[in-house]
């Protein structure tokens, strides 16, 4: 903890913050804007989260304004009504992050409520050219029951954040404002945009104002609670995200086989030359349900597996600081999205014990 000049210990406030919303409601995005790192991949597909990711963000004092402190946020996937096992799996995260927390932000899509694209809207069922706010009011309020009916019976701080309101006209804000706090009596209504970092230093001045004083949970210069492992299989999960379409993406789950460390490398001979950067060489999984799925995934002449590859090749060695050797293969396992023991197997913290099962078996006695 800092000191003051006289050398009295300065509280420190810390905590966690779970980030609750629907799919697509700006979660990911709003936890990187914080962090400012690549915590959580993004994608402009709903259900891009699957698991709780933690980031943490450090904010330093501010005289008469509010203490420093360590805020551990929690970024979950979208809450949605579950359809299969991998869906009871990911509300289970859910559940889990409002186990521990101090605070929740439930987030709303500001331009999706002022309906900016005239179409029907697949979530709310609200047809084309039914855009009055009275009509979409209705059906918002239904589809949103479900996320309030979570945080009900919290007895933490509820904190309403509107997100991407850079593409709501100011008029529009108000009305939206007055219909969802007649839903649940939020400790606070903050707009945002966190794509153009508006109003984030209001949000975490808010949030670090009802945390409690306590101890850093994580060291000061640590961004997430992830092993490099499973955010390199998030970032090809993310390529695959991007590169297809329809019902591939939510029927891919990436599984890192091989990590192997890079080598110390040798300094160069000639006096002024640039250091070679080290080696990391990855193999990776790509698991999906059917044939059909495997031969999208692959491409003609393996053109759509090179894409995704190349392309995740590129963010992980940003991430790792390294060349990146990418091997990926794709593998067919059929209907696993209901299979409760290969959801469980994806679970990088399960993951992490069979390494260390693993390697605990092959060191000699």
């Amino acid at each position: 903890m800092p000191y003051t000049r006289a050398g009295v210990l300065k509280p420190l406030r810390s905590g966690f913050v779970a980030i609750l919303g629907r799919p697509n409601a700006g979660k990911s995005t709003l936890l990187n804007a914080l962090t400012g790192e690549k915590v959580a991949i993004v994608t402009a597909k709903p259900q891009t989260t699957r698991n709780r990711i933690a980031g943490v963000v450090e904010v330093a004092a501010r005289k008469k304004v509010h203490a420093a402190a360590q805020i551990v946020f929690v970024d979950t996937p979208g809450v949605h009504k579950p359809g299969s096992q991998l869906d009871r799996r990911m509300l289970q995260e859910v559940y889990e992050a409002l186990e521990t927390r101090d605070l929740v932000l439930v987030l709303m899509d500001a331009s999706r409520k002022v309906g900016l694209v005239e179409k029907q809207d697949e979530e709310s069922q609200v047809p084309k050219g039914e855009g009055s706010w009275a009509a979409k009011n209705s059906a918002w309020a239904s589809e949103n029951e479900f996320l309030f009916s979570l945080v009900k019976k919290l007895d933490c701080p509820i904190f309403l954040v509107l997100t991407k309101i850079d593409l709501v006209a100011k008029d529009k804000l108000l009305p939206m404002i007055e219909a969802l706090t007649k839903q649940h009596n939020f400790a606070e209504v903050i707009p945002i945009s966190a794509r153009k970092q508006d109003n984030l230093d209001l949000l975490l001045r808010k949030i670090v104002n009802v945390l409690p004083e306590g101890e850093r949970y994580f060291p000061k210069d640590q961004y997430t609670d992830q092993p490099q492992r499973f955010m390199v299989a998030e970032l090809i999960r993310e390529r695959i995200l991007v590169e297809t379409g329809e019902e591939v993406p939510y029927a891919a789950a990436v599984v890192i086989e091989q990590y192997e460390e890079p080598e110390p490398v040798t300094p160069p001979k000639k006096k002024g030359a640039p250091a070679k950067l080290p080696l990391t060489r990855i193999a990776a999984a790509i698991y999906c349900e059917r044939d059909g799925q495997k031969a999208i995934l692959i491409g003609k002449g393996g053109a759509k597996l090179k894409e995704i590859g190349t392309g995740a090749r590129k963010q992980i060695e940003s991430l790792l600081g390294t060349r990146v050797y990418l091997e990926l293969r794709v593998i067919v396992e059929p209907n696993w999205r209901e299979s409760k023991s290969f959801i469980q197997s994806l679970d990088w913290r399960n993951q992490l014990e069979r390494i260390a099962e693993k390697q605990a078996g092959d060191d000699p006695e």
